[in-house]
């Protein structure tokens, strides 16, 4: 046997999808066996948790064969070979569905006590069970929440057959498991207590999971900020902690948004270290797909300059607090420009894989102390970066990450730009801000 319990196998897998947490996932478990399992993945990854209720649509004479299975939201998946092969009809399909749809109802409104399900649509969502045999019940939890608008499906078990990533991989983006042991006979064989869970115990794993969240969002306040820069109407994403000590303004880079997984990590952490952050786009949707205008420091520094300076303006928005910015890529361009443009003055400024030399003759004007973060497997934007650090008049930091590429995707890489720009950003920010 290879887990105590439960809760032990979903600590173990915890360990096995850390690599998430950037991706600011969702985790859906399916109950009720995968719902301890998930809540320990869940609290290790800092994410909502949910359930993914699924009722098979058995063969009207012979409900043990599934022609298809049902989710909330109206989602349905049919396996269209058995459903033709079996002769059944439309008007015998509905009529099982009918029944089926109301005792899904009836068990996701008993567990989630009147919550309403979380909102998978355009995010990453990891499906959690306690074990895979046959696959046919984690293909359709997988399935149905694609359909509820996953945009990426992780499937994460603790222990399945050797061969499940040939059943299971083309139905997934990813596959993630710690044990597949060659002889399989049943699930339980690997846990030394696989005692059943309970209603009672997926109930108070849901209510627990759910008051982790509540609090989370009721320590910081959270808003949609519009922001009218000249001709454009830009929309930002603002999150002020309790006692906040300062501001960090994101810089987004090249096919980039306020959207993006690893700068909305990053700000959670920064969030946690007391910081306030506004993410938000520096073109509009319409712009967005605009390479020259993608690659326009002055552009976005100009952009971003107007924006500090609506912000500073704006007593909801924090605008009093120390300032600083957070550039991306291209952003971090911006960021330098924008630091050099009157009325800006920002406290610190931290580049993220950054093209810094894009600032050009800006790069001596800027005051703010600046870092520089670039992954040690990104030797070109490394090289960039050295030269611009040299023609920096200010106080600056290189710092290289070991074994990141440009993306930061390598397990512990993304973590330590985090630490790296709060450690920098409360260092700086609690100081009066230089002059330029």
């Amino acid at each position: 046997m290879y887990f105590t319990d439960r809760i032990d196998a979903g600590r173990r897998l915890a360990a096995e999808v850390a690599h998430l947490r950037a991706a600011d996932p969702v985790v859906v478990a399916l109950p009720r066996g995968g719902v301890p399992v998930a809540a320990e993945v869940a609290r290790a990854l800092g994410a909502p948790l949910d359930i993914c209720v699924i009722r098979k649509l058995g063969v009207p004479y012979q409900p043990e064969l599934g022609m298809g299975a049902i989710g909330e939201g109206g989602t349905r998946v049919i396996n269209e070979q058995i459903f033709r092969s079996t002769g059944v009809t439309e008007k015998q399909l509905a009529a099982v569905e009918k029944r089926e749809r109301a005792e899904l109802e009836r068990r996701a409104t008993r567990y989630r006590r009147g919550r309403p399900a979380v909102d998978l649509r355009g995010r990453t969502v990891v499906v959690v069970d306690d074990g895979v045999a046959t696959g046919s019940t984690a293909l359709a939890a997988c399935r149905i929440v694609r359909e509820r608008g996953a945009s990426r499906v992780v499937l994460a078990v603790p222990v399945a057959p050797a061969d499940w990533a040939a059943r299971l991989g083309t139905e997934v983006d990813e596959l993630v498991c710690p044990q597949t042991p060659s002889r399989f006979w049943a699930i339980g064989e690997f846990y030394a207590d696989f005692s059943q869970t309970e209603d009672a115990e997926v109930v108070a794993r849901l209510d627990e999971a759910a008051a982790r969240t509540e609090h989370r969002s009721a320590a910081s306040a959270h808003r949609e900020l519009a922001l009218q820069v000249g001709p454009v109407r830009l929309t930002g994403d603002l999150t002020v902690p309790q006692d906040a000590t300062g501001l960090v303004l994101f810089a987004h880079g090249s096919g980039s948004s306020r959207h993006s997984p690893r700068n909305r990590y990053v700000a959670e952490r920064l969030n946690a270290a007391g910081l306030a952050t506004l993410l938000f786009d520096l073109l509009t949707e319409e712009e967005a797909p605009d390479r020259r205008k993608v690659f326009d420091t002055g552009l976005l520094g100009g952009r971003l300059a107007e924006a500090t300076r609506l912000v500073r303006e704006e007593p909801e928005g924090k605008g009093g607090l120390p300032l600083g910015y957070f550039g991306a890529s291209t952003g971090a361009a911006a960021a330098l420009w924008a630091a050099t443009e009157p009325g800006t003055e920002p406290g610190a400024i931290v580049s993220r894989g950054g093209r810094p030399d894009l600032a050009g003759p800006r790069l001596a004007e800027v005051a703010a102390p600046t870092l520089l973060i670039v992954g040690g497997a990104d030797p070109d934007v490394l090289d960039l970066n050295r030269d611009a650090r040299s023609r920096l008049r200010c106080e600056s930091g290189l710092q290289i990450v070991p074994g990141a590429t440009h993306l930061f995707e390598e397990p512990g890489a993304l973590e330590a730009v985090a630490d790296l720009a709060a450690l920098w950003f409360t260092r700086h920010l609690g100081q009066e801000p230089p002059r330029t």
